[in-house]
């Protein structure tokens, strides 16, 4: 899982890049908890996202896993190798740019597009590490 400075960066490096911000779709929970697992480990098959998100159910968990693989690549998440007899499944849109994009169109709906609030609400609400702080720092003078 990401952390707060990550999202921070992400976020930042996003709103300044000077590209038109591509909005990209909000994810169910459960697309969510896939594009998780894909942005950890690269690339899995169906089976294994099945084991990962539904331990011990085999069978009955197959079609709920499809679906949400079709979903996700309808909607231009990931892609599907089918090379191989058993297809492997990957991310298209990172992590951060999920984050960015996601936090963006957060901010335009809650504080007219200010990244302010959200921002100083995230660094308020976990302790940071001197490390996290530094790394900050790093990313808002490479703004300025």
């Amino acid at each position: 899982m990401c952390d707060a400075v990550s999202y921070i960066g992400a976020v930042l490096s996003y709103m300044s890049s000077g590209v038109e911000p591509m909005e990209i779709e909000s994810l169910a929970n459960a697309e969510l908890a896939v594009m998780e697992l894909l942005w950890e480990t690269d690339r899995l098959t169906a089976r294994e996202i099945r084991d990962e998100l539904y331990p011990g159910e085999s069978r009955s968990a197959n079609g709920t896993v499809q679906r949400l693989l079709q979903r996700l690549e309808d909607k231009g998440f990931i892609e599907r190798d089918r090379e191989l007899p058993v297809h492997l499944f990957s991310a298209l849109i990172s992590r951060e740019a999920y984050a960015g994009s996601q936090l963006k169109s957060l901010a335009d709906q809650l504080t007219g597009g200010s990244l302010v609030p959200g921002i100083t609400h995230l660094i308020d609400e976990k302790q940071l590490s001197r490390a996290e702080i530094r790394r900050l720092r790093e990313i808002l003078k490479g703004k300025s």
